[in-house]
Order: structure tokens, then C-alpha cells, then sequence
């Protein structure tokens, strides 16, 4: 016998592109990537390419709100 269907239990997707770009410590801050790391980089010094693989924490409040009504399960993720 199959079950039943429960009304009002949905998943929500995940979005990728958030997911890809934010990701969450362990204390539960939202970390971003920096912008500029896409291509155009061949002329830029070694060190200003290190500096583009830092994170930096999200500050503002309603930011760290979109980010996780977007991703959801993002904290739960398991690495």
C-alpha cells in the first residue's frame, strides 16, 4: 500500500549559484569570496592573485538573510 502524500511538506531547492559563492564555519558565520576572480588576471601580481582566495565574513544583516532563505541547507552540509 502506498503512502499517503502529507500536505505542506516540501523540500526547498537549493540555490546553486549561493551555494557555490557562500559557504558557513563552524561557528556559523557566512563567509564570500571576493569579486574580480573571474578571468582578466593574467597581468595582476602573484600576490594580489593570493588575496582573491581569501573569504571575507558577511556583515550586513540583510544579506546573511538572503543567503540562507537561497541555501537552506547550506550549514548542514557535511566535508
Amino acid at each position: 500500500m502506498p503512502r499517503k502524500q502529507k500536505a505542506g511538506n516540501y523540500k526547498m531547492k537549493t540555490h546553486k549559484a549561493t551555494s557555490k559563492r557562500f559557504k558557513i564555519t563552524g561557528s556559523g558565520k557566512i563567509m564570500r569570496t571576493k569579486i574580480g576572480k573571474g578571468h582578466l588576471r593574467r597581468r595582476t601580481s602573484d600576490r594580489t592573485k593570493q588575496l582573491f582566495e581569501r573569504m571575507l565574513p558577511v556583515k550586513s544583516r540583510s544579506l546573511k538573510k538572503k543567503v540562507r532563505r537561497l541555501a537552506p541547507y547550506m550549514d548542514k552540509k557535511s566535508k
